[in-house]
């Protein structure tokens, strides 16, 4: 049984919350019931699937169980939902909006960094200084989040954000 199957069956509004828009918040709460430090997905499933919880911490995770439910009664949504949500309301708004400020800022950015990666392939361009580097690594992130909101991000991406956040870098 995985991780998420054993926290879907003792507090599943928990795990829709901590794999969701919350998530580092969430994680952060089931890391302090589980007494893990800087607790990612990754640690939270190692003590899960290793049979570490105890009574008192299947209690504080039914607690934050109900605390959630709680919250999603008084703000009138569900843990679940949110991500649909997210995505919903932009793609309401790019609808609704008449105006093209959106659509020419995006093909803006990305045919800018279009441009750049094919200048770099090609030769025309070098990227060996430190603002070059900068430069690049801005677009490419903005880039990025063009896409992320003209078509949505996902649960690899949060996966591959924790595994970044809690690598050790090469020096």
């Amino acid at each position: 049984m995985s991780w998420q199957d054993t926290l879907k069956a003792l507090a599943p509004t928990v795990l829709s919350a901590a794999l969701g828009p919350a998530g580092a918040g969430i994680v952060a709460a089931i890391g302090a019931i589980i007494g893990i430090d800087n607790p990612t997905q990754d640690k939270i499933a190692k003590a899960i699937q290793g049979g570490q919880l105890t009574p008192e911490q299947i209690t504080d995770l039914k607690k934050l169980e109900m605390q959630l439910q709680a919250d999603e009664s008084e703000r009138g949504f569900k843990y679940a939902e949110l991500e649909f949500k997210d995505r919903d309301s932009a793609r309401k708004r790019e609808a609704a909006t008449v105006d093209n400020t959106n659509k020419v800022l995006a093909y803006t950015v990305i045919s800018a960094f279009i441009a750049m990666v094919g200048a770099t392939l090609l030769g025309f361009t070098k990227v060996d200084s430190v603002l070059a580097g900068t430069l690049v690594g801005y677009l490419s992130a903005k880039a990025e989040q063009v896409l992320s909101y003209y078509f949505g991000s996902s649960s690899s991406s949060r996966q591959k954000n924790d595994l970044l956040a809690n690598s050790t870098p090469v020096k």
